[in-house]
């Protein structure tokens, strides 16, 4: 067999850009894109991809050029993930709850050649723009979608054309560029900087095509489902969905921006069937508490979900599955894969089983947690170590930083930077990010395991816990703590009430030892709590003292 080799009609690169040209063909006349009062179908929204590849093409657009986009989940910021690329550009999708500064420093570093704006981001996006050096001559070509629910705005002279009219411009029937290699770069992502400066993730159209598959096998997502995008699209290209609800035909639901009344409204009204969302999106949808009149299917990952808050999401009638990936995965690549007889166990059980992260995916290689020198930790669910993978969409690389790569990529593994235990079953529990883990004492105190319990509390709506600096001990549990709205004056729990809740509920060395109310805790646009923030609040706090105790 030595003599069978590969050859071009067994070696088509794989990219999930093929994806739109089936839903055309199998579904042409099924909504595609909803929002608001607009819809369209496949087919419709193939034709509109191709035309705006086809414009982007006249502007200059060719292969290796990033082009960015600073928008919501709305139709546009769906359409550019299969336009942009058609083009044969990669795409840069940036968080637009970032302040000028951050996006200033991303589209200088992406070297973005056009920024695509939606009208509510104009003014950061400017902003963005006048803090280029002035010695920079090369600054990005500007194009403004617009919203008439936003406001009635026309481009000014900053921009040259809006999103629409520049779909007017192309041609329908342009052949969108294939890429050359499968390792060819399709999309830059930058982290969200919940522990550090955010780093240009880059993902090639292979990695991108496998974990796309990969999630519809994992969610076992039948064909044309309704899919809310309750997810942000700028976060890991959301979770690779944009690609994947393609591949089945679905009809992608879009809302700008998160509220519970509007998310409700939007399933009884369309029927969602699926959604995705970071654990902070469960607890403000049980905050709502407004039972479903179907079950929605519900993939939560991002965080760490306390089992409190999925306990009470199915009680409201959604069907909750948990995963696990990064940014540098492009999407999940770990589940918590249910068995069957875990059904008959008690509501509470099952929600401490399902807040484990699982097992890793069916196109993933390996996933390992490993100690200092390498070595697989005790299958005994409780020795930590450092969670480790491989697999085909595991990122290329972190743009222009070869030693961020390198640090990352070791001994044939991806270094996640997350801290986990490998259960007896071989089920993966994530117990913190490597920089969240408190050292008190000498002990490894996990910072997820006493928020999970304070959620548990009846009071509790948002909780973390962070290290402050403890004279004897080195460091203890210091919690930050936000309030449900409607509690009454007089019975809102006190720093002394939350402690004591604690020790009735964890070992006594976990215990907070300083409790810090607050209205809202600083979260990322993607909902995960900011964490360096509230470490150095703890910090400036100064020591605890023993006296406290």
């Amino acid at each position: 067999m030595e003599q069978l080799k590969p050859s071009a009609a067994n070696s088509s690169p794989l990219t999930p850009l093929g994806f739109l040209d089936r839903a055309a063909t199998v579904h042409g006349d099924v909504p595609s894109v909803v929002y608001n009062n607009t819809t369209f179908t496949w087919s419709q929204t193939r034709r509109r991809c191709l035309q705006l590849a086809s414009a982007l093409s006249s502007l200059g657009i060719r292969r290796g050029s990033v082009v960015s986009v600073v928008a919501p989940n709305i139709p546009a910021m769906y359409e550019l993930h299969f336009a942009v690329p058609f083009a044969g550009a990669i795409l840069n999708n940036i968080n637009t709850r970032l302040d000028a500064r951050t996006v200033s420093v991303i589209l200088r570093h992406a070297n973005s050649t056009l920024v695509f704006v939606d009208c509510a981001s104009r003014d950061l996006v400017l902003e963005a723009l006048s803090l280029f050096p002035e010695n920079q001559s090369q600054r990005p070509t500007l194009i403004l979608i617009t919203d008439e629910t936003i406001e009635k705005a026309s481009p000014t002279v900053d921009f040259l054309d809006t999103y629409e009219g520049l779909v007017s411009k192309g041609d329908p029937g342009f052949k969108w560029v294939l890429p050359n290699s499968e390792w060819d770069p399709i999309v830059l992502n930058y982290t969200s900087g919940t522990t550090s400066s955010p780093k240009g993730v880059v993902h090639c159209h292979r990695g991108t095509f496998i974990v796309a598959v990969d999630s519809l096998i994992d969610w076992a997502v039948p064909k044309n489902p309704v899919y809310l995008w309750t997810l942000p699209m700028f976060h890991a290209n959301g979770w690779s969905f944009p690609y994947g609800i393609a591949a089945v035909g679905g009809t992608n639901i879009c809302v700008r921006k998160f509220d519970a009344e509007i998310v409700y409204s939007l399933i009884k009204r369309h029927h969602v069937t699926h959604m995705c969302g970071a654990p902070v999106v469960l607890n403000m949808l049980t905050n709502a508490n407004s039972p479903l009149e179907k079950p929605v299917q519900i993939l939560t990952a991002g965080a760490p979900p306390p089992a409190a808050v999925l306990f009470r999401t199915e009680a409201l009638g959604f069907v909750v599955s948990h995963g696990y990936g990064l940014t540098e995965t492009g999407g999940l690549v770990v589940s918590c894969a249910w068995k069957g007889e875990w059904n008959k166990l008690p509501a509470t059980e099952r929600a401490r089983l399902k807040a484990r992260q699982g097992v890793r995916t069916v196109a993933m290689a390996e996933v390992d947690v490993v100690g200092p020198t390498g070595e697989s930790v005790k299958r005994d669910g409780v020795s930590i170590g450092e969670v480790v993978m491989k697999g085909g969409c595991v990122m290329l690389g972190y743009l222009k930083d070869p030693s961020g790569t390198a640090s990352c990529f070791k001994n044939g593994w991806f270094y996640t930077g997350d801290v986990g235990v490998m259960h007896e079953d071989g089920y993966l529990e994530i117990k913190d990010r490597s920089k969240d883990v408190i050292i008190s004492g000498g002990e490894n105190l996990s910072s997820v395991e006493v928020e999970s319990i304070l959620y548990g509390h009846p009071a509790v709506n948002e909780a973390a816990v962070v290290a402050r600096p403890h004279e004897y001990w080195g460091e203890t549990p210091c919690a930050f703590v936000s309030l449900k709205k409607g509690i009454k004056e007089k019975e809102k729990p006190t720093e002394k009430d939350i402690i004591e809740y604690c020790r009735d509920n964890m070992p006594h060395y976990m215990v907070p030892k300083t409790v810090v109310f607050k209205d809202e805790l600083p979260k990322t646009s993607t909902g995960k709590i900011q964490k360096f923030v509230l470490r150095q609040i703890a910090k400036e706090m100064g020591s605890f003292t023993q006296s406290r105790m």
